[in-house]
């Protein structure tokens, strides 16, 4: 069985299935912020997310996070290390992309046990 967590009109938020949360790549909902800011909101998202399928972040296996310009990985990091649970840390890669908004900073797509 496949749960689908908040599917909209091209996508699901997340979909569970054989007992792993697999996250849409999360974005901002406010593109007035900086970096930081920006990673603070969707950090914030993935936790609501991971709850809605009953997981948490120490649950997490992966994640990849895209950033528009590697020149702001310290102010990314700096948002996610007040995030993460560092007794839990996931496998992670980052990479420098052209987002699909030129506003948005930062994007973070990931995959945790359910």
């Amino acid at each position: 069985m496949i749960t689908r967590i908040e599917p909209g009109t091209r996508l699901s938020e997340a979909s569970v299935h054989g007992g792993l949360v697999y996250l849409a790549g999360q974005v901002p909902a406010d593109t007035s912020q900086a970096m930081f800011g920006q990673t603070q909101q969707i950090l914030a998202n993935i936790d609501r997310i991971l709850a809605k399928a009953g997981s948490h972040k120490s649950r997490l296996i992966s994640c990849t996070i895209y950033i528009t310009d590697l020149a702001q990985f310290s102010e990314m990091n700096r948002a996610w290390d007040a995030w993460v649970d560092p007794s839990n840390l996931p496998a992670r890669a980052t990479v420098e992309v052209k987002l699909a908004n030129p506003a948005w900073l930062v994007e973070i797509q990931g995959m945790a046990a359910a």
